[in-house]
């Protein structure tokens, strides 16, 4: 019987006392027995369920207030049970006494040996008398913080009609959940898709940009149209300011063209958007894929006659900052968020924010465009070059697929057979996929960052895919992305971290209890304390070296920044091309802060060339300390090298008494490393963009300044007072950005060693010198806890063998 028919036929809430009741009344009749009671189907359970008379129900009434639960069965929430490890005493049995849904060895789910394992702990935490003493404020502390909730991201980037929501939908397999086709999608909004873990329904959160934020958009906006309105034609100026005109029309229809920007502000324009009026977003739940799609195409598409049966005549598109889309019952997205992401950030400054952490979290990047010119367009190749810095070192990407599109959309000869066609078809894949691997090895920009081994190629058809018409799947590589994601959940580590933590928790609650052994336990202390400093200066040594490196590497980097920087200006300012027909680049470079983000062609961005000295420089060194590939580790290894040898001292004879405490030690020992292997992953991210925040933010008066600047030769004083600015910085901001970057590292180093120490310490000291005041006995959950951890090792053991 599975965990979900136990809760639907509401026997769940009766307890196992209920379960038990049930057992007595049938075993006889039906030959039950306690292990097979809980692998009945629902026909079974259904032809049981009725037997239980008023007078039987009563009865299982009875036995099910005993133990604190409700008698008849929540229908409000059908999905899945969420433990809570501090939830009501009430709500809590003692897993040795509560029945458990305990399958075969190594058929059990990681989602059930999860729940199993947070549920013994929520009862053990219950257990723990509400003394005030250090260990007993250690073990609650401890068990309230096991959790999981770190997920795999995977970036979807490509342009418009390439594919990306029909991709998404058939690798998912939610054929009606983004629409697609011929419609133009506004590639300013975010979209997240994710598991709905909490119940059955299709959900979307949408998050909106705030007032002020809109406000500001609005007037630049309109400053950019009227500058523009007689200047000479630039083609990237004229695509800027249809994007510009499209989104107001969207919203505004066309109200916007003769209003001034605090007109358009007016209530009367968001009525119908409350969560942009209140800043709160808004929430969609639906029963079907096809319903959220029809409700979400205001929020996410520019252009369509689709949309809750009738034509939309407001687009809140431009409003909107991000999407989340909660897809229920998908076991491919269950530690998995694909996110569709815009190939290089956002004009709009918190939506810009937004992205860069969300690219930087991304471990799989997925690069799509159709097969037909995958190799020529230039669009998903500039999207992999600007955002090569930001996945690399700048994030913990490990994987980029490049994923041919529309595989099956070739032209083939009448008189082919089906055979000849699917022939043509696979011959036409493998030319397109060498032709992307050789023009993947010729990419300087991105090779520094990502290996040969890291790119893979796919080619797919979504449409062929869901039709699901053809006998050879295989021609379509949509189920090797579905593998992809299967793996990225397979090895997803937070199961085992959780259940190793719950694993040593209660062996130190079980070694306490024991009493005992206090001269092994001085013995052991001493050994500890002795191998502790040994261990520490191991980390320590190797991380100054390090230090010393970078601060060679960016010394070198800051002179070759003084030296090149006006050159580098000058080259963003003034590059090859009609004076007026420039204006309007340089007005949007100087009003989003030296960014400029056309709709179509290269990002420009005067920060990064500046600073461009300065990251090249430590490009190669950061990438041996910080290294993503996924066998590599921070700090040439240092860190997860350091060791206690706990593990080796348990198996010796003399150490018996306080074997319980060694294993506690040797689980505490990998949590910290994990924990902190993650605070690096995101630390560096932070330490290899300060260099160019630092410089933006030495640009930034320069650029209020430029902002300024009205009327005739405007263009001109702009590119002076720019020039000017960094001339008379370069001997300051350079040397600011090394030293804020040398900073940040310092901090994470010290911030390690302070943090090793101080846990392990702790830890030392409350497993070898504090005795269990009331420790309650834990040896039957030890137990159960000990088989779950044993199978998730046998699994990753074979996964790694795999």
């Amino acid at each position: 019987m599975s965990r979900t028919t136990i809760e639907n036929k509401g026997l769940l809430r009766l307890g196992g006392p209920a379960l038990i009741y049930i057992y007595c009344l049938h075993a006889t009749e039906h030959e039950i027995n306690t292990e097979s009671l809980y692998f009945l189907n629902d026909r079974e359970i259904d032809d049981l369920i009725p037997k239980t008379d008023s007078k039987c129900q009563s009865k299982l009434n009875k036995v099910s207030s005993t133990q604190g639960r409700p008698s008849t069965s929540d229908t409000s929430d059908k999905g899945k049970r969420k433990s809570n490890l501090q939830g009501e005493s009430s709500q809590c049995q003692s897993p040795t006494k509560k029945q458990r849904l305990v399958n075969k060895p190594g058929s059990d789910s990681e989602d059930i040996i999860l729940s199993d394992v947070k549920d013994i702990m929520s009862c053990v935490l219950q257990k723990i008398p509400h003394q005030d003493n250090k260990l007993n404020k250690f073990l609650t502390k401890k068990i309230s913080d096991l959790k999981m909730d770190k997920k795999e991201v995977v970036g979807v980037f490509g342009r418009t009609g390439a594919g990306k929501s029909s991709l998404i939908n058939a690798v998912i397999g939610e054929k009606d959940l983004l629409p697609s086709g011929d419609i133009r999608a506004c590639t300013s909004v975010m979209i997240k898709v994710e598991a709905n873990m909490q119940n059955s329904k299709y959900e979307a959160n949408i998050e909106f940009i705030t007032k002020e934020e809109w406000k500001d958009e609005l007037w630049f906006s309109k400053s950019f149209l009227g500058d523009n309105a007689d200047q000479e034609s630039d083609q990237k100026v004229d695509v800027d300011c249809r994007d510009i005109v499209d989104k107001l029309s969207a919203l505004y229809g066309e109200d916007w063209k003769n209003k001034s920007p605090e007109d358009l502000m007016n209530d009367k324009y968001f009525k119908g958007i409350p969560g942009f009026h209140n800043s709160k977003g808004k929430i969609l739940t639906v029963k079907t894929a096809k319903e959220l799609s029809a409700k979400l195409v205001k929020y996410t598409r520019s252009d369509t006659k689709d949309g809750e049966g009738e034509e939309v005549n407001r687009w809140n598109w431009p409003l909107v900052k991000c999407v989340t889309i909660k897809v229920p019952n998908n076991d491919l997205l269950k530690h998995v968020t694909l996110v569709d992401l815009p190939g290089n950030g956002d004009r709009n400054k918190n939506r810009d924010k937004m992205w860069k952490p969300l690219v930087g979290s991304c471990s799989t990047v997925w690069i799509v465009t159709e097969m037909n010119r995958a190799a020529s367009e230039p669009e998903p190749w500039e999207i992999l070059k600007s955002a090569s810095s930001f996945m690399g070192n700048g994030g913990q990407c490990q994987r980029i697929h490049f994923i041919c599109t529309k595989s099956d959309d070739i032209t083939t000869p009448k008189d082919h057979s089906a055979a000849g066609v699917r022939a043509l078809i696979l011959k036409t894949n493998d030319r397109v996929k060498k032709e992307v691997r050789e023009k993947f090895s010729k990419l300087k920009e991105v090779k520094k960052y990502f290996s040969d081994g890291s790119f893979k190629v796919f080619t797919v058809s979504s449409k062929e895919f869901l039709k699901q018409k053809r006998l050879d799947l295989d021609d379509t590589e949509i189920p090797k992305l579905q593998e992809c994601l299967q793996y990225l959940n397979d090895c997803h580590s937070e199961t085992l971290n959780c259940v190793s933590g719950a694993r040593g928790i209660l062996s130190l609650i079980q070694g306490a209890s024991l009493r005992g052994g206090a001269d092994t336990k001085r013995a052991v202390y001493k050994v500890l304390q002795q191998k502790m400093r040994v261990e520490l200066d191991k980390v320590r040594k190797p991380m100054e070296e390090t230090y010393r490196a970078f601060e060679k590497c960016l010394s070198e980097g800051v002179e070759k920044s003084k030296s090149s920087c006006e050159k580098d200006l000058q080259s963003v300012t003034h590059p090859n091309k009609s004076g007026s027909g420039f204006h309007g680049t340089l007005k949007c470079i100087v009003k989003y802060d030296g960014i400029h983000k056309p709709k179509k062609g290269k990002q420009i961005n005067l920060n990064m060339k500046l600073s461009s000295c300065l990251t090249e420089s430590i490009d190669e060194e950061f990438k041996k300390t910080f290294p993503n590939e996924g066998k590599c580790e921070p700090f040439n290894g240092v860190l997860n090298a350091f060791s206690l040898d706990t593990k080796m001292m348990k198996e010796k004879t003399e150490y018996k008494d306080v074997e319980l405490q060694l294993i506690f030690l040797n689980t505490e020992e990998e949590q910290i490393k994990t924990k902190l292997n993650k605070i690096i992953h995101d630390r560096k991210k932070t330490i290899y963009s300060s260099l160019t925040t630092t410089i933006e933010r030495n640009m930034q008066k320069c650029y209020d300044d430029a902002k300024k600047i009205k009327g005739d030769g405007s263009m001109n004083n702009m590119r002076e007072t720019m020039v000017k600015h960094v001339h008379r910085l370069k001997n300051v901001m350079f040397q600011e950005a090394k030293a804020v970057m040398l900073k940040q590292l310092d901090d994470l180093m010290n911030d390690i060693l302070d943090n090793l120490k101080k846990t392990m310490q702790e830890s030392i000291e409350l497993s070898l010198k504090t005795d269990g005041v009331s420790i309650p006995d834990v040896t039957s959950e030890l137990v159960k806890v000990n088989k779950h951890y044993k199978e998730l090792k046998r699994r990753e053991a074979q996964m790694n063998n795999h």
